[in-house]
């Protein structure tokens, strides 16, 4: 028993219009390819470059350290810098940092503290003058006082006082005959330098500022030994 194979006319597989005839078949798009620009390319490469070079000159400088002047240990407002009073530090600062350099601490030698500073804080120009506390039309005066007529808190330069002169016996026993009070004489001055204690006694000599008017009256006071310094309330100490 023989079989048949049946072989596909020519044509077949062609997709026919109603009318049998072969329908034409769209040809495939074509994609376009986009052309490169090869000028773009390098602008974005260097704008790359570029910002990356930014980048690293901007931490380079931010790296950047300084030698500067610190200040060592505390320093009362007007009191005369010393070496001891001053240390070099290698720090990064921002440009809006006054600061001051620290090849510049032998010109601030001798100069005075124009307010208080702080041990391990950074010295700002600013923060330093030549100016003297004794002012115009003022006059110097050394008091000298035991440790029971002066403060036990140190004083220091800048800070206001008052100079209590108190009667002598004299001018008490005076002023009973006469049925009066002795009452005390105060001043106000203001503290240009403070020593150190005597050896011994225990006695310090407070340097004060006061009206020129004053000054002669003051050091008469001082010599009979009855005054003593009390800090004023105003200075807010």
């Amino acid at each position: 028993m023989s079989k048949s194979t049946t072989i596909p006319a020519p044509g077949a597989g062609t997709q026919e219009s109603g009318q049998g005839r072969p329908r034409p078949v769209a040809a495939p798009r074509m994609v376009k390819q986009r052309r490169r620009r090869p000028g773009l390319i390098a602008l974005s490469v260097a704008l790359i470059a570029a910002g990356g070079l930014s980048g690293a000159v901007l931490y380079s400088a931010s790296g950047q350290r300084t030698a500067v002047l610190i200040v060592s240990r505390d320093v009362p407002v007007g009191t005369k810098l010393t070496k001891a009073d001053l240390a070099e530090a290698s720090v990064a600062l921002d440009p809006a940092v006054k600061s001051v350099k620290a090849s510049q601490a032998s010109k601030l030698l001798g100069q005075r503290a124009a307010v208080d500073l702080r041990a391990g804080s950074l010295l700002a120009p600013a923060q330093v003058t030549k100016k003297s506390l004794l002012g115009p039309g003022q006059q110097l005066v050394g008091v000298s006082l035991k440790p029971s007529q002066i403060p036990a808190t140190r004083l220091t330069p800048g800070q206001k006082v008052l100079v209590v002169s108190t009667p002598d016996a004299d001018a008490v026993e005076s002023a009973k005959d006469a049925g009066l009070e002795a009452k005390p004489k105060t001043l106000a001055a203001s503290v240009v330098a403070v020593g150190s204690p005597a050896v011994g006694t225990g006695n310090v000599v407070v340097d004060v500022a006061v009206p020129v008017k004053d000054g002669p009256a003051l050091a008469a006071r001082v010599a009979t030994g009855n005054v003593a310094v009390i800090v004023d309330a105003r200075d807010g100490s």
